[in-house]
């Protein structure tokens, strides 16, 4: 007999590892944003996932690409978490941002009072 490989839910695994809060949350994301694995589009939540499948799958406006390294057997401390997946994104840099420097601020309340004064003196 042929053995099978363990498996386990792709919205339970994306919750053990911590990608999603909620189990439920891991669920709609496969059902609504759909999710590939090994490149097939799932969009079942108890579709099964094996060690060594990639995963890929929408979060936070970024698709993140993911290899399975274990599939593990509670949601643990990230650290645990941490230690079931590759993460095979490039890394991403954080925009820069430019902020304009204020030209003299917001006025505090003294001086929108004495503008108000100004302004009523006219």
């Amino acid at each position: 007999m042929t053995e099978v490989a363990p498996s386990l839910r792709v919205d339970k695994w994306l919750w053990h590892a911590r990608f999603f809060k909620t189990r439920t949350l891991a669920a709609k994301t496969v059902q609504v944003s759909g999710c590939r694995i090994n490149g097939q589009r799932v969009s079942k939540p108890s579709s099964a996932v094996r060690v060594g499948d990639t995963l890929t799958f929408a979060k936070d406006r970024h698709i993140r690409l993911i290899r399975v390294e274990a599939l593990g057997e509670r949601r643990g401390p990230a650290p645990e978490a941490q230690a079931l997946y590759t993460d095979l994104d490039p890394p991403v840099s954080e925009p820069r941002r430019i902020e304009a420097e204020r030209v003299g601020g917001r006025p505090t309340k003294k001086d929108s009072r004495a503008l108000d004064a100004l302004s009523r003196e006219d």
